[in-house]
């Protein structure tokens, strides 16, 4: 990504959480195997350890294997301990019978059918060899994880600290969501929204007040934002108008813009750029969404969750996607990206009329349908991939 080679994109640090805490936490370090896994050869079955070599002879019983304990001793020839299944092979072993594969009586088996050496065990080693790489970092840790990690002895794990995103919404017409909206004025929804979004990357929303239409406010918000967090996220004020301030404000902190207005709809007035950390090595990435709610969240969702997740120290992964036949024409504009929201129904996708100013647009949509720049549409009965949302959406 150009923009990460820019500002110099790095996660925002490592700290230490029990093994617990570690659900749905981005992997820190690279894990390895200290020693073989297991650590002993176990029996797969419940029944007699026993020699091979020694075939279909009777064998005489000499004890038995407890779980959780070393064998007692060793079985020579014509021995046999009975074992469980998981209970660690006696030395002299190298095979197991099943109970119901022998006829027991007066303190020996007689096996029906001759073993093979391997029989009805795991070896030692054969789940992980000692070195063996088993998590990189950058992996997203879920219940195997949890498991393996449990396994290998991590009482607690290595894992990438959640990244603090400012979220400064911009505008004189904003209003708190429980005011009363008077002529002229909206609430203040974006910044939920993106706090949601956020949330569902992995990284921890931090609310900086409100900015109105003035120069001065815009700097003193986005400052603050710099200095307590890791990045900052503005709606509203990234266009070409006069009363969009998010340019020069950032020019004022002395920030380099990387990118102003993309070739995509909804969302032409993005802004991606980097302001220097105060009084210390680093930039602080700032970006800066449209104001209209979809274009908000489809930018976020679309362009920006790249830059959260590195943040959060995460391998890339595209989110969670499917193939429906369109069952209707998916329509964009040649030389455009364009976001189109989409719907199943009855297990095709339709495109929603696409009206950037409509908040309720996203919560009515499955997901949404990229169409290229040299791809501007796509006809009924053709394969569509609907792009799942990050949070939220219709299920």
């Amino acid at each position: 990504m150009a923009y990460a080679a820019a500002i110099g994109l790095n996660p925002a640090g490592v700290e230490s959480v029990t093994l617990d805490a570690a659900y749905d936490r981005i992997l820190a370090h690279d894990i390895a195997a200290d020693r073989a896994y297991p650590a002993d050869a176990r029996s797969t079955m419940d029944g007699f350890a026993v020699r091979a070599a020694d075939g279909t002879s009777a064998r005489r019983i000499t004890g038995e294997v407890r779980m959780g304990h070393a064998p007692e001793r060793a079985i020579g020839p014509g021995e046999t301990l009975r074992i469980p299944t998981g209970g660690v092979l006696p030395d002299g072993a190298d095979a197991v019978i099943p109970f119901e594969d022998v006829e027991e009586h007066d303190g020996t088996i007689v096996p029906r059918e001759a073993p093979a050496v391997g029989d009805s065990l795991t070896p030692a080693g054969a789940d992980l060899q000692a070195g063996d790489a088993v998590l990189a970092a950058g992996r997203r840790i879920g219940g195997p994880e949890l498991g393996l990690l449990a396994t290998l002895g991590y009482a607690t794990v290595p894992v990438y600290r959640r990244p603090r995103v400012a979220i400064i919404s911009t505008g004189d017409e904003l209003v708190d969501p429980g005011a009363r909206p008077e002529r002229g004025q909206i609430r203040d929804s974006n910044r939920y929204a993106i706090a949601g979004t956020l949330r569902a990357l992995g990284a921890e929303p931090l609310h900086i007040a409100r900015a109105p239409d003035r120069i001065d406010e815009l700097v003193a918000r986005l400052r603050e934002g710099c200095e307590r967090a890791d990045a900052v996220i503005l709606t509203g004020g990234s266009s070409v108008g006069e009363r969009d301030l998010t340019p020069d404000a950032i020019e004022r902190l002395g920030g380099t813009i990387v990118v102003h207005g993309l070739r995509v709809k909804p969302g032409k007035p993005t802004v991606l750029a980097g302001i220097p950390r105060s009084g210390s090595i680093g930039t602080v990435p700032v970006i800066g969404l449209p104001g209209n709610p979809t274009s908000a969240l489809l930018i976020l969702e679309a362009v920006a969750a790249p830059i959260v997740t590195a943040l959060g120290g995460a391998l890339p992964a595209p989110p969670p996607a499917r193939v429906y036949p369109a069952g209707a024409a998916f329509a964009g504009r040649a030389g455009w990206t364009w976001f189109v929201p989409a719907e199943i129904r009855d297990g095709r996708a339709y495109p929603l009329a696409l009206r950037s100013a409509h908040t309720s647009l996203l919560a009515r949509a499955h997901g949404y349908v990229v169409l290229p720049e040299d791809g501007p549409r796509i006809a009924p009965g053709e394969d569509a991939l609907v792009i799942r949302f990050r949070s939220g959406g219709r299920s």
